[in-house]
């Protein structure tokens, strides 16, 4: 029997940033137990430390120069109104479980092409209900230029400027909806939340009881949205035969303390606190209440979910993720990868095998992603001036990059660039000039242009977000 798979997918939510991983400030008894009465993953990766990329590669199962999407017309992130996007020819993991018998549902953020071709709808998904792109991408008391934020039903703009704060209850709503419409046969719902992707929204209610001010609340938001969402099925007889994962499109901006935990750096970096993030998954009978520290990335997802849900893999293309069914259910601590890679943008910064991190290059400190194209930010990103590094790190003695030990370890060394060199062959590499030999070209259309503009007679509940933080 096909089980039914849940995934829930944050923006921007740290290592650090949930009970079982260590926090003393964010409240998440729910995720916490979730995590205790399931398999727990302390060493899980995203293809990405910014949002864009990171999706795409959870969606096709491959590193983000495997399918264009290392950088879009120089920024890190997608925009509204952009001509690219994930190409109608991707097949992504909606698309396969769909045609193993799924009903397939995308709920919330989704931020890989707000053109028509690009949208989920398109991309293997019945039904979509949510933001096509950042919620800080909208019109703000200090950006008041910007495209109204678009709420999305299917390709349908249903909702100009909606209320932030209502937004995560609306999603659980939708996402119930169509659990109930789908209770008799197997269903694939991507659960992805704007939460805790800056400006803050969240309700009252939370707000009052968090500890740890807007970002708690947020934090507690997720929480109740996962304990809305299982307790459902629960209600439906389906919690036995259905998979819920939780993780995060990449680490936090580590504006708020503790958010990765024990990890240096943050969202933006190829350092650990950038691409190191929470993984959670849950399946009552199946999975036995474990803590894993095997290597494990987003990648895996696309064809172990296509096992689990008996959906045929393409053979016309290359996919960088690897079955990690039996390491997922717990029937082996083995991971399939062995060597992960750590890319920013076309850049290859660092790489990963075994308990060793070689970082090779790395972009200037200095600089943030920009976030509007209304020319209110002071610059656009650096993605195209890395800088030669030469570190070595031990992971399992040092998970927060503090000792370079490469003068000591040439042997290992030499190993490692073996596997970076491999991969510039492969995937390319913009810091050496070297062209990917495997890629695939992003997709384009003509006669882009933005969802929304902006209309002085329209009724918006909320014409400017009175908050400004972007990120």
């Amino acid at each position: 029997m096909q089980p039914n798979i849940v995934l829930f997918n944050c923006d921007d939510l740290g290592y650090g940033d949930l009970g079982c991983y260590g926090s003393t400030k964010n409240d998440t008894p729910y995720l916490d137990r979730l995590a205790a009465e399931g398999r727990q993953f302390n060493s899980f990766y995203v293809a990405s430390p910014v949002c864009t990329p990171s999706r795409g590669a959870l969606m096709t199962g491959c590193y983000p120069p495997r399918i264009g999407f290392g950088a879009f017309h120089g920024d890190w992130v997608l925009f509204p109104g952009d001509d690219i996007g994930l190409n109608p020819s991707e097949i992504t993991i909606a698309r396969l479980l769909k045609n193993a018998g799924y009903a397939t549902m995308h709920v919330g953020k989704w931020h890989c092409g707000d053109q028509p071709d690009f949208l989920p709808t398109h991309h293997g998904f019945d039904d979509y209900y949510g933001l096509p792109y950042s919620n800080d991408m909208a019109p703000s008391e200090t950006r008041p230029t910007q495209p109204p934020l678009p709420l999305l039903h299917g390709d349908t703009v249903i909702e100009q400027q909606p209320d932030q704060c209502s937004l995560t209850e609306r999603y659980v709503e939708k996402s119930i909806d169509f659990i109930r419409q789908n209770q008799d046969q197997p269903f694939f719902l991507y659960f992805a939340h704007m939460h805790v992707h800056l400006p803050l929204y969240a309700p009252q209610h939370f707000v009052k009881q968090s500890r740890n001010g807007d970002y708690g609340a947020c934090v507690l938001a997720i929480d109740w949205a996962a304990r809305a969402v299982v307790h459902a099925l629960e209600q439906m007889g389906l919690r036995e035969n259905t998979i819920v994962i939780f993780t995060s499109d990449n680490g936090s901006r580590n504006d708020f303390g503790e958010s990765n935990g024990p990890l240096r750096g943050s969202k933006a970096t190829t350092w650990e606190g950038g691409q190191r993030v929470p993984f959670i998954i849950n399946w009552p009978g199946q999975i036995q209440p474990s803590i894993s520290d095997a290597l494990l990335s987003s990648l895996e997802l696309y064809p172990t979910l296509a096992r689990i849900g008996g959906a045929a893999l393409p053979t016309d293309r290359v996919i960088d993720g690897l079955d990690a069914t039996d390491l997922l259910l717990g029937k082996t601590e083995q991971s399939p990868r062995e060597t992960f890679f750590y890319y920013m943008c076309n850049n290859l910064e660092a790489v990963r095998q075994g308990p060793w991190k070689l970082h090779v290059s790395r972009r200037p400190a200095a600089g943030k992603p920009s976030s509007t194209h209304d020319g209110t930010t002071s610059s656009k990103p650096v993605i195209d001036q890395n800088e030669a590094v030469m570190e070595l790190y031990n992971l399992d003695d040092d998970i927060g990059e503090t000792t370079n030990v490469y003068d000591q370890h040439p042997d290992i060394v030499a190993r490692l660039m073996v596997e970076v060199e491999a991969c510039r062959q492969d995937l390319g590499d913009e810091f050496t000039k070297t062209l990917p030999s495997r890629s695939r070209p992003i997709g384009k259309v003509e006669n882009a242009k933005p969802l929304t503009e902006y209309d002085p007679n329209h009724p918006y509940i909320i014409a400017l977000y009175d908050r400004n933080e972007v990120g």
